[in-house]
């Protein structure tokens, strides 16, 4: 290396083959320790600060660490130019945060809304199509009479005295490591850095008043339970002229006797007769959209599943639609006429199907003892 420029890894006091991590670390127990704050009695402290910045400074950057493994030296900036502290403290500030109480942010000014939230019930047609519904909310809204400002009219607030209207007080003290700033709400203004002398007589100086109002609030087609629209702005006002909130409104969606959903698809029930199962027939069946005709075909067994492509909710992030699964229930007679049965017996007869509940002989515990004698 070359004898212009120390060995920057052993001003760290880590190995050429540190982590970004390691340098991190090394840097910043160091820099604790020969900060000058920390040694006010100690010249030499500076001049080492100085030094392990620089190195820190060099190495943390991957190109200029780059040059100086391969060339001894920081080309770009070699040791001495600039190595007047010139930036150090920028370095130091990014750990440990400013040392020397310099002022910083501006004022306050006026403070938004908070936010607010409600509930909306919807119907499946409302929330697998869309729709718009208007809402009666009471918020706090700009004070009409003064415009929000809390001012009468004819007067407008006044910056504070105390904090010069920036609406915080900033105290200074004195640590092991320089100056430490603690900023805090002006208590006089309350952190808007501005007094009113002649309050609203609406709103005593509050900028808002609580109203009722109608908002139209647009649903977007396939929601579900559980979704919330956040309506940015239209929560309630800020005081004193403060931008509103948010207001976000959760949505529920009623039960629909017709359907079960699942996701974007639904499911209803189709009945039809023993008759009409075996033989095959076409039921009505309800949609969203209005009722359609699905084919039941011949020998359809109890529980059989038709999809309808299309028929269901509408998707909320693309096109298309889900689909309808219409479940066949085929209805058993349970009351039956005289010929109605006879007609019954024939059939099962052709059938050569058994009829009848074969008897049962003795009680429960009779069969017990048959089943394991």
């Amino acid at each position: 290396m070359a004898e212009s420029m120390p060995d920057l890894y052993a001003l760290l006091e880590v190995r050429p083959d540190a982590s970004a991590e390691e340098l991190k670390k090394a840097y910043r127990a160091l820099a604790r320790r020969y900060h000058p704050d920390a040694n006010p009695d100690a010249p030499e402290a500076e001049a080492r600060f100085k030094e392990i910045s620089y190195a820190y400074e060099v190495l943390s950057d991957p190109e200029r660490r780059a040059r100086y493994d391969q060339f001894g030296t920081d080309q770009a900036n070699p040791m001495g130019a600039g190595f007047d502290g010139a930036g150090f403290g920028d370095i130091f500030e990014a750990f440990f945060g400013a040392m020397g109480g310099r002022p910083g942010g501006g004022r306050r000014g006026p403070q938004p809304g908070p936010d607010a939230e409600l509930r909306l019930e919807v119907s499946l047609l409302d929330a697998a199509f869309g729709a718009e519904r208007d809402l009666e909310v009471t918020l706090a809204t700009a004070c009409a009479d003064c415009g929000g400002s809390g001012a009468a009219e004819g007067t407008t607030p006044e910056p504070c005295g105390d904090c010069g209207g920036t609406g915080e007080l900033r105290r200074v003290r004195q640590s092991l490591l320089g100056q430490m700033v603690t900023s805090s709400p002006c208590p006089r203004c309350g952190g808007y850095g501005e007094l009113i002398a002649t309050p609203c007589g609406t709103c005593r100086g509050d900028g808002r008043k609580v109203v009722s109002k109608t908002l139209t609030v647009e649903i977007p087609a396939g929601i579900d339970t559980g979704s919330t629209l956040r309506l940015a702005g239209r929560g309630p006002a800020g005081p004193r002229g403060g931008p509103a909130g948010n207001l976000y409104v959760h949505l529920m969606v009623a039960p629909d006797p017709r359907f079960v959903r699942e996701g974007d698809d639904l499911h209803t029930e189709a009945h039809c007769s023993v008759a009409q199962a075996a033989l095959g027939t076409m039921v009505e069946v309800e949609t969203l959209d209005g009722a359609i005709a699905v084919a039941v075909q011949p020998g359809t067994q109890n529980g059989t599943v038709t999809r309808c492509k299309g028929e269901g909710v509408t998707h909320l992030r693309g096109r298309g639609r889900g689909d309808l699964f219409v479940h066949v229930v085929v209805d058993t007679p349970t009351e039956l006429s005289e010929r109605e049965t006879e007609l019954l017996r024939e059939l099962a007869e052709l059938r050569d199907e058994p009829l009848g509940v074969e008897p049962t002989t003795g009680g429960l515990f009779s069969r017990l003892r048959s089943a394991f004698s």
